[in-house]
């Protein structure tokens, strides 16, 4: 079969990758794809978020599956087009995926069906959220509404920095049309854990955990950004919790999206707080996560495509989905000053270090392929995935290849995978 996937970062790569070894597919597109991505997928210019482009692509050159794997792609309404053709597509549409395109209508879901989160408050202007900083009690969590490529969340210390928050998005609209709403939220504490899960919108399937670091600098430093790194499992989501959050947080989710005519069928993310009072959530996500896709993937043995046809075809429930027993540990290698500026075009230096490893795989994000040399093309530039038995050794392995890799003011954290 021919396979179309949607997307050019380092979650497309991973997905990518594990498509490979399905014995079912016998030819793999990629729009627009990226440098590492071109080595194992036929790359086409087409923008992801050319929702007809990649519609007329599909049904021009016969693609049998396409897989919209980010985010701004479904919340226009990709899959909506590729089924209006008669074409087969994975993800949620565009109904579902307001669950991660809208904060407000997610943080209104939860309220409405009792599912464990954050107490909020939403804005629509940015004078009366200016007055509900002077007296809200801190820290305390701001977000922008739509989708922000990961950075529309800021934690606020002060009211000052709640003041500076609010203009940024509201006034100065620097997440543009994402920032014409906010919610501000109470900040709770406790130890973070990301749960994927497959569903057709009506079974629930969770893939094992993982924990995203998502600040730029150790111990949690710095700006939010799209993730520098990632590990699983979690050392914290024991076999208590993760029934507890499947019965109280996954099905009551899924449920509740049916419920409001919005069936969910996809990979279906949720970000999750462990805290004193139970788990809760924090975000969900229409996709698979980047970067957790490039530490749960590698784990998972059953063929991916198997799980994405019974998805579509609404039958999860009889698909037995396997994973293996071990650890990985992904570092991602950033451009300097990433998430603000950061230059582009520099070598990466050391990749054919690791062309025949079995436990390094080498996840292609921000790259162009030129001359047969890899160069730097955005933000977050490779993801370094090592596996192991555990969590440590897998950890040690993933810094040894990065200390084999090099380009021009590469950043990275080096505290990925402690705790």
């Amino acid at each position: 079969m021919k396979v179309l996937v949607v997307g050019g970062g380092g979650r497309e790569h991973a997905i990518i990758w594990k498509l490979k070894q399905s014995s079912r597919i016998s030819k793999i597109y990629c729009a627009p794809g990226n440098g590492g991505i071109s080595d194992v997928a036929e790359c086409v210019p087409i923008q992801a978020t050319d929702i007809i482009g990649i519609a007329d692509f599909a049904q021009k050159e016969g693609v049998d599956l396409t897989i919209v794997a980010p985010d701004d792609p479904l919340a226009m309404g990709a899959v909506d087009e590729l089924e209006k053709r008669g074409l087969r597509a994975f993800g949620p549409n565009k109904s579902a995926a307001l669950i991660e395109s809208s904060k407000v209508f997610a943080k209104q879901l939860m309220e409405k069906y009792n599912i464990p989160t954050a107490d909020y408050r939403v804005f629509d202007d940015a004078q009366q959220a200016f007055e509900f900083s002077k007296d809200m009690s801190y820290p305390a969590v701001i977000k922008a509404e739509g989708l922000a490529l990961g950075k529309g969340v800021i934690i606020v210390e002060t009211e000052q920095q709640a003041k500076d928050a609010i203009k940024s998005i509201m006034v100065d609209k620097v997440f543009k049309e994402a920032g014409k709403r906010i919610v501000i939220e109470e900040y709770i504490q406790g130890l973070e854990v990301t749960i994927l899960t497959f569903t057709d919108g009506k079974t629930v399937v969770p893939m094992v955990s993982s924990q995203d670091h998502k600040r730029a600098y150790d111990n949690d430093e710095g700006l939010n950004t799209g993730g520098m790194g990632t590990f699983t499992p979690s050392r914290y989501y024991t076999q208590d919790i993760a029934e507890e959050v499947k019965k109280n947080i996954l099905i009551p989710t899924v449920k509740a999206m049916s419920a409001e005519g919005r069936p969910f069928k996809g990979v279906l993310y949720f970000g999750l707080m462990l805290t004193d009072d139970g788990p809760k959530v924090l975000e969900y996500n229409a996709r698979f996560g980047d970067p957790e896709a490039q530490v749960v993937l590698p784990r998972l043995k059953t063929d991916l495509v198997d799980i994405f046809d019974a998805i579509i075809d609404g039958k999860l429930d009889s698909v037995d989905i396997e994973w293996d027993d071990n650890a990985a540990v992904c570092v991602i290698l950033a451009s300097g000053g990433y998430p603000v500026s950061y230059e582009k075009g520099y070598t990466i230096k050391g990749l054919e270090n690791f062309k025949d490893s079995k436990d390094i795989i080498l996840f292609h994000a921000g790259t162009e392929k030129v001359d047969g040399n890899y160069i730097t093309n955005g933000g977050r530039v490779l993801g370094v995935t090592a596996m192991a038995q555990d969590i440590e050794q897998a950890r040690c392995k993933a810094y040894d290849a990065v200390n084999r890799i090099e380009f021009k003011d590469m950043h990275y954290r080096k505290d990925i995978g402690i705790k």
